[in-house]
């Protein structure tokens, strides 16, 4: 059975068939391509260019940070009833696998390694869906399928294009209630139309069949899912450049006895929690919240992320039974029976509960009561019970003291949380314990304060290094004890580099516990030998004082500026600092120091480096001068004798390595100069090298089209300004730059009104929007607007308008004006019909190109488009005036040749005196000039004219009125109300007068009155005789004279028989009947004539679209020609015409 061998795999007929295809395919045929015409290959060639045009867009900088992005927003938006709660439910089981009974706030679930989803539900509330669309990066439209489009759809789309478009994608629910297939086929067609005219053409719909067990198919919310996770999206312009918040968790801190004293009616002090979006927020910036009001933030704090991103560290370190149970972060649902309320943490245990039961798994908030429940001691007695030791081979444990500092019992009850496994004694964690222990000294001993007849005692405060700069402190000389571990693990093997040192004068160490290696070892008198690293500990601690004396520190300008509240000359001198940094190894805070801001008696200016004569003279030797050569690039690196020279201590250059100093406050290790500015001189030629291959192989590939250009210089400001902050502390980082994006931050606002927290609900979303320095005062806006088409009334100057713009919502009272062909601003009484026009209202400055939308009332009830208008901010604070006409009407009370006296215009000289020069005209439109006034009667006032005018001509003066608008601003508090959305702001009187049933008041003056005009009796035309004479007899006038005598026809009487009456009556009679007939005649034959010219105007219209086919089929047929003839296809020879 050993021996045999198996027989090698021989492969079929199919697999050579396939290995003998693929042989063929030896690279890309380029003759199967190719056009056969050149206008088809150029006209390829030209839409191929126009769609990678269209590809293309604007480059905008994308300020989230690469490392820990914030997690991506994605609401949930529809109408009432459309099925937006168990999308979200199933969404969050998708990703937690976890349940949600109540889903209320924001949810954040991890969708991935890098990626992070916070779910959120829009309520059907147009307040909160203004809120939704400005910070939504990802919106799931929800729409009835068996229903169709409502207005609350549309209304938020266009609420969506005011505050810039972020990616959306339709969800089509309830189509389990169509049940014809046909029907539902053409369902999803139409509302897919819709909806792909509305967002995009290809825009991304999903169809959700039905409901199973509360929730949807768990194949169609996989491919949802799916699809969620791989969008990427690109940042908007208004986002990009203002911080903002979506808060998860509120929390008050307003004193309870304040709360009492003023019966819950006093500002409150709040507490804020999310992840911080858009730009760094610095703590100085002002905050707005929609619906409450603008906030100075009081303080702002990074806390740790409780929904991390997964890594392996993570992974590994989870349990097996987590496997199964994502993370999800929702503090206003009840993920896991725990709900985080405005003040107060509640657990909630559904149904019947029993202490005694453990078949029943338990929730997270179970679990908390039951362990609260089974506490029977303090944190105090626990801590002095335990049996910590400080090292793993430690004889005596940690015990606990009674203090009367406050400061420091808290400090211990809060700093001794070690896992009780530590005690078992294992090698691992006892050199975890003993590595967070490296670097205990002598010092740190001393400044304990603890009686060395104690033992091994845990310590009270963390141990504090001070090292002066000029020398040991009176304690060092005195002695104090000498700690160092019971291995040579603890510190590693440094016996070697021990053994090198120079040898230095002694320092005498007395120790006052006796022996080191007893007191150890738990023995008095036996002197035990220790390991090699033990001996010569006074020589040794000598040259390390020697050697942290020469070092240089290296100064935290940063730090000091920005982290400290002293003034410059004190930080300068030194005063109020604390020597050292506190040992980064003390990651889990045990040992707590307590800072001295005291003077010292060895404190020096560390600003400058003390200089003395003697010093500088040793510079003269040019021994010295020689010795320092070789540390420069242009010196010898050896020696010519090749022995290393030592230093005036005995000790080589860079050999020391210091055993207290933590790793990150090690100085760097020296590096070969020569070598570091070789590799520099290589990178250099290897980039100039690779630019020439470039140019040289492809010169046209090597130059970079604008939008590369501009992608590479976004891409390399952004590596500067990381590499800017790079090395900075991330406190003092906070304060230069400001909190970055994708922290998880608690922001405290003071100030704020009581009604927020009396009326809270977790439903509606609470933003913290921060605002830019120029957003915080108030002036005039010039904005463009434009009516919206589907808003039925028409927009009036003067009327309140709620504007959304920006992060606030308000009410002001807006001016409509148009540009009156560059001259001046002339104001609008109605906003035109399907055209722009210009707004000036008093408000928010906010910068220009940042759109807006408004509305006319924000009230749910309404049946109507409630979107009234949009447009975007043109300039702030502009100078333009906007001007009202003003007609002055007057009439003559006197006329001369070309010249009148106008009265009941003006009321005085003085406003005569105002006028003079000015235009006037006459209804008939005789042009004139107002010249000067006159003494009697008031107002009135000499005008000369173009012509003569009369009595009754009407004399106006067309003028500008200057106006301004009213200084109105009504916020929008809807967050302040019980009710969200009942929120009233001004109204017009005609609604106040409507809703309390209350008249229009009439004037007497203002009343339609009948006018009765005289009418008016012109003169006849003279004509001199005179000029009679002179005119030819064709232009004479033919007037005649009337008759002054009667004449004989008129003067006889006439005297008809009775036959002759008859004969007459008859006659008369059959005149009316043939006008009659001829009436009746006239209308048939115009009836007749209208049915026939109709007939006509239908065969015209054939016999047009006849001859506009047949002329379009010839002028095709000629292009045709006209084309071959000037471009014959490639390969034929242009034909001859035969003659």
């Amino acid at each position: 059975m050993e021996t045999q061998t198996h027989k090698a795999h021989r492969p079929g007929t199919k697999t050579e068939k396939k290995t003998k295809g693929r042989g063929k395919q030896s690279g890309f045929n380029e003759k199967a391509f190719a056009p056969k015409s050149g206008r088809r290959a150029e006209r390829e060639g030209r839409r191929n260019v126009e769609r990678e045009q269209t590809r293309l867009h604007v480059p905008l900088v994308d300020r989230t940070p690469d490392d820990v992005p914030p997690p991506v927003i994605v609401a949930i938006v529809g109408p009432s009833g459309v099925g937006k709660t168990t999308l979200l439910k199933s969404l969050v089981r998708r990703y937690s696998k976890q349940t949600l009974q109540e889903a209320k706030g924001p949810i954040t679930v991890v969708g991935g390694k890098k990626r992070r989803l916070t779910f959120i539900e829009c309520s059907n509330d147009l307040n909160s869906m203004i809120d939704i669309g400005k910070i939504a990066d990802l919106v799931l439209l929800m729409i009835d399928g068996s229903y169709g489009f409502e207005m609350d759809t549309f209304e938020f789309l266009n609420i969506l294009q005011a505050h810039g478009f972020p990616k959306v994608i339709g969800v089509l629910t309830h189509l389990d209630l169509i049940k014809k297939q046909s029907t539902l086929k053409s369902t999803k067609k139409t509302i897919k139309k819709r909806f792909w005219t509305e967002i995009y053409q290809g825009a991304k719909l999903f169809y959700l069949s039905g409901v199973l067990n509360g929730r949807y198919p768990d194949t169609e919310i996989l491919n949802l899912s799916r699809f969620i996770s791989v969008m990427k999206f690109r940042p908007l312009i208004f986002r990009n450049s203002h911080p903002y918040l979506l808060a998860d968790r509120i929390e008050d801190l307003t004193p309870r006895e304040t709360i009492r004293a003023s019966k819950g009616k006093c500002d409150r002090t709040v507490t804020l929690y999310g992840y911080l979006r858009g730009t760094n927020l610095r703590q100085s910036t002002k905050v707005h919240i929609p619906g409450v009001g603008d906030m100075s933030i009081t303080s702002v704090k990074i806390l740790g992320d409780p929904c991390p991103l997964p890594d392996a560290d993570s992974e590994k370190r989870r349990k097996l039974s987590e496997k199964k149970k994502l993370l999800v972060h929702a503090p206003m649902s009840d993920v896991g029976g725990v709900i985080y309320d405005k003040d107060a943490v509640w657990i909630n245990v559904p149904g019947n509960f029993t202490r005694g039961t453990t078949d029943v798994p338990l929730g997270e908030g179970e679990k908390m009561v039951l362990d609260l429940q089974d506490v029977d001691a303090t944190l105090a007695d626990t801590v002095s019970r335990s049996q910590i030791k400080l090292l793993g081979s430690s004889s005596t444990p940690l015990t606990v003291e009674a203090h009367e500092d406050e400061e420091d019992h808290e400090s211990l009850a809060n700093d001794v949380e070690v896992d009780e496994e530590g005690t078992d004694g294992s090698e691992e964690e006892d050199h975890s314990v003993e590595d967070k222990d490296e670097g205990i000294t002598d010092e740190d001993e001393s400044d304990s304060g603890l009686d060395p007849g104690l033992g091994d005692r845990g310590r009270i405060s963390s141990r504090k290094v001070m090292r002066p700069i000029s020398g040991p402190s009176e304690r060092e000389r005195g002695g104090a004890d000498v700690a160092f571990a019971d291995s040579d693990s603890d510190l590693g093997d440094g016996d070697e580099e021990w053994d090198d040192r120079g040898n230095s004068p002694p320092l005498d160490l007395e120790d006052d516990s006796g022996d080191l290696s007893g007191e150890i070892d738990g023995t008095d008198g036996d002197k035990v030998a220790g390991p090699a690293w033990k001996e010569n500990l006074s020589v040794k601690a000598a040259a390390a004082f020697a050697e942290h004396a020469r070092r240089k520190r290296r100064k935290d300008w940063m730090g000091s500026i920005y982290s400290s509240h002293l003034t410059p000359r004190q930080v300068v001198n030194g005063e109020g600092e604390v020597s050292h940094e506190e040992d980064p190894s003390d990651i889990d805070d045990f040992f707590r120091r307590k800072e001295t801001f005291g003077q010292k008696d060895d404190e020096l200016d560390r600003t400058k480096d003390i200089l003395s004569l003697e010093s500088l003279r040793e510079w003269e030797n040019q021994a010295t001068l020689d010795s320092l050569r070789s540390a420069f690039i242009t010196g010898h690196h050896v020696p010519a004798d090749g022995v290393v020279t030592e230093d005036e201590d005995g000790t080589e250059g860079g050999d020391f390595e210091d055993l207290e100093a933590d790793e990150s406050r090690q100085p760097p290790p020296p590096q070969d100069i020569e070598a570091t500015r070789a590799a520099e001189l290589a990178a250099k030629k290897a980039e100039l090298k690779r630019k020439f291959d470039e140019q040289y192989d492809d010169p046209e590939a090597a130059k970079m089209d604008f939008y590369d250009e501009k992608k590479e210089e976004i891409n390399r400001q952004l590596q500067i300004n990381r590499a800017e902050f790079e090395g900075i502390d991330a406190e003092a980082r906070a304060l230069v730059e400001g909190y970055r994006p994708g922290s998880y931050v608690r922001i405290e606002l003071s100030n704020v009104p009581c009604e927020m927290i009396e009326h809270f609900d977790p439903h509606y979303p609470i933003i913290v929007g921060g605002l830019l320095p120029s957003e915080e005062r108030f002036g005039y806006l010039q904005v463009r607007i434009k009516r919206h088409r589907w808003f039925t009334k028409i927009l009036k100057t003067n009327d309140p308008l709620i504007f959304s713009l920006g992060w606030r919502r308000f009410q002001t009272v807006p001016i409509y004006s148009l540009d009156d062909h560059s001259i001046r601003m002339r104001m609008l009484k109605y906003t035109p019909e399907h055209m722009h026009c210009y707004a000036t209202f008093y408000g928010p400055v906010s910068l220009p190109n940042t759109g807006f939308c408004t509305f006319n009332s924000l009230d749910g009830q309404t049946s109507m488009f409630r979107v009234s208008a949009t447009g975007v901010v043109l300039d702030v604070d502009r100078s333009t005036k906007i001007v009202k006409k003003l007609k002055l009407t007057g009439v003559p009370f006197k006329i001369f040749k070309n010249t009148a006296f106008i009265k009941d215009m003006f009321n005085s000289a003085l406003e005569v005196a105002k006028f003079e020069g000015a235009h006037v005209r006459t209804v008939s439109g005789i042009r004139g000039q107002v010249k000067k006034a006159l003494s009697k009667p008031d107002g009135a006032f000499r005008a000369t004219f173009e012509d003569k005018v009369l009595m009754s001509d009407i004399v106006f003066l067309r003028a500008w009125y200057s106006i301004q608008p009213r200084k109105f601003y009504n916020p929008v508090t809807s967050l302040l109300l019980s009710d969200k959305g009942r929120w009233s702001g001004m109204r017009l009187t005609g609604e106040v007068r409507k809703e309390q049933g209350l008249k229009t008041p009439l004037a007497v003056n203002s009343t339609y009155k009948t006018i009765e005009r005289a009418p008016r009796r012109f003169n006849a035309l003279k004509v001199p005789k005179k000029l009679q004479a002179a005119l030819p007899y064709a232009s004479k006038p033919r007037a005649m004279k009337p008759q002054s005598e009667k004449t004989y026809m008129a003067r006889r009487a006439v005297v008809m028989e009775p036959e002759e009456k008859k004969a007459v009556a008859l006659m008369q009679q059959i005149r009316a009947l043939r006008k009659d007939q001829v009436v009746r005649r006239r209308e048939k034959q115009s009836e007749r004539k209208a049915a026939h010219r109709k007939k006509a105007e239908k065969e015209e219209a054939l016999r047009a679209d006849k001859e506009k086919e047949k002329r379009k089929e010839i002028m095709r047929v000629a292009g045709l020609k006209s084309r071959q003839e000037m471009e014959p296809d490639e390969g034929r020879p242009k034909k001859r015409r035969k003659t």
